[in-house]
């Protein structure tokens, strides 16, 4: 057997081994019809990290992790969210996992000392939640295998009731990458802007950081070269990388070796504090979905990698239709400069979401808006990235009764889709409803409600025809001595993989 033959297979060898499945079938001597149509498989891995929630000693934080139930996916499987630690030291602050989640620590061979996981989940479809309490809970990270790990998410709510940044604070916990793109953050006075960078892997990562402010790059000191060690994670503070003070600040993480989760924690002392989720991969066209309807102000904050100058055209998404904001029609981004425009109460209590489109050659940008609700010293914000579409299916998870607003809109034609509620966390079954989208709007739904609901619930949509549809969840407070509300986005889920299905050759052997 030739080279040729040897690195077809290893090739499909190592794409199982990726996937969790592939065959290779007998060979077949005559050469026809060797290679098939790609099959779309359920992976059968899949890594997290959350960042330390807050360092507020008022905080009580909420992990929900869900996995949707999955054709063709592994019968059994794992999951667990355990703590970042460089020696494994033990979970900081005091632990409530009910579903496994303990105070705690237990011992690994060796010796070592392994925290106890903050949550355990029990079966597919079904959320599982844990709590920790205080400021010195540390980032975590997660590993879902088998019938856990396609389209496994898991998110961090954390309400704090006093303090700078005070509110609800929400992320969805990332999969470790090696480039994310942060318009919106700050250098303000009255902004306390970190980058949380978190290392799953047993090597050192190298990250560079650069700010990018309305002239361009911001000088910084020591954004370069930094090193996260193994299984830990860094809180570094925007102002300390640089003297300047922006109020619109495009942040752009890059690992120069191995790879990171990275998130932006924006503190703000008036308006509260959100998280900042990395916004989608630069494009000429963008959406941003879910502003709620009674925002009070929202500013939008747009970035051109490169050189090249942007020229978008500026719409909303509203519920009856595309709509251009008066005064705002346009927004010129110069190539390596952060551009912000204010739009206002642009929703003027509607559903909307913003539609970024070239006005002439597409240029690749990131966007995201910062959102303020609320009246007087109640006022709260949050964030919401540009993101990519549904796709074939996306959840959420930790959403409350009377407290979830679920936002779909289809900005280039007609679309349907299906919305399920998960059982709850403590009991329930599952509901499920269809919504046709109208072209270029925005439908602001209450999702359905899960038949005897307890505890959280998660919710999964599911594109069924038409166009492309782009989805965020808003999240309110529970806690009357705690006005706040918290925005993700559900871009696709990414639990299938594409695998090829390949034979043996021989004929390459005659060639």
């Amino acid at each position: 057997m030739n080279r040729t033959t040897l690195s077809l297979i290893a090739g499909v060898a190592a794409l199982a081994a990726v996937t969790g499945f592939a065959t290779l079938d007998a060979p077949d001597t005559s050469g026809a019809e060797t290679a098939r149509a790609a099959a779309q498989l359920p992976v059968e891995r899949t890594g997290l990290v959350c960042p330390a929630p807050s360092t507020s000693d008022l905080a009580e934080t909420a992990y929900t992790s869900f996995t949707p139930v999955t054709k063709g996916a592994a019968a059994k499987g794992t999951a667990h969210l355990t703590a970042a630690t460089e020696e494994s030291t033990g979970a900081t602050g005091k632990t409530d996992g009910k579903t496994g989640g303990k105070t705690g620590k237990s011992k690994e061979k060796g010796g070592k000392t392994a925290a106890k996981p903050v949550l355990a989940p029990k079966a597919p479809g079904t959320p599982a939640t844990g709590s920790t309490s205080g400021g010195t809970t540390p980032a975590y990270l997660g590993t879902a295998e088998g019938s856990y790990a396609p389209g496994w998410t898991v998110q961090e709510t954390t309400e704090v009731a006093a303090g700078t940044g005070r509110g609800l604070l929400g992320v969805n916990c990332t999969a470790p990458d090696t480039e994310f793109w942060f318009p919106g953050a700050s250098t303000a006075a009255d902004r306390t802007d970190y980058v949380h960078l978190t290392n799953p892997d047993d090597s050192a990562a190298v990250v560079d950081i650069e700010l990018y402010g309305p002239d361009g790059a911001l000088q910084t000191t020591v954004g370069e070269g930094i090193a996260v060690p193994p299984h830990a994670s860094d809180p570094i503070l925007l102002s300390t990388l640089t003297a300047e003070k922006q109020d619109a600040v495009t942040v752009h993480v890059n690992v120069r070796s191995g790879r990171v989760g990275a998130a932006v924690q924006a503190l703000d002392d008036k308006l509260g504090g959100d998280w900042l989720a990395s916004a989608g991969d630069p494009a000429g066209s963008l959406v941003i979905p879910g502003i709620p309807k009674d925002a009070v102000s929202v500013r939008l904050v747009a970035f051109a990698p490169g050189h090249a100058d942007a020229d978008l055209k500026v719409q909303l998404a509203s519920s009856t239709g595309l709509i251009t904001p008066a005064g705002h029609e346009t927004l010129h981004v110069k190539g390596g400069m952060s551009a912000s425009v204010d739009l206002g109460d642009v929703t003027r209590g509607e559903a909307g979401s913003l539609v970024l489109t070239p006005t002439d050659d597409a240029v690749p940008v990131v966007a995201a808006v910062r959102v303020v609700r609320g009246k007087g010293d109640d006022q709260e914000s949050a964030f919401i990235p540009a993101t990519a579409a549904v796709g074939a299916r996306a959840s959420v998870a930790d959403n409350r009764a009377k407290a979830a607003t679920l936002s779909l809109t289809a900005p280039t034609g007609t679309a349907q889709v299906k919305v399920t509620s998960s059982a709850g966390s403590e009991g329930g079954a599952t509901a499920s409803q269809t919504y046709t989208l109208k072209p270029g709007t925005t439908q602001d739904v209450v999702p359905p409600a899960p038949q005897g609901l307890k505890g959280t619930y998660a919710i999964t949509v599911e594109h069924v025809s038409g166009a492309p549809v782009y989805a965020a969840r808003t999240l309110l407070s529970t806690d009357k001595d705690t006005p706040g509300f918290t925005i993700q986005t559900l871009p696709d889920d990414r639990g299938t993989v594409s695998v090829p299905e390949a034979d043996e050759d021989l004929e390459v052997l005659q060639r």
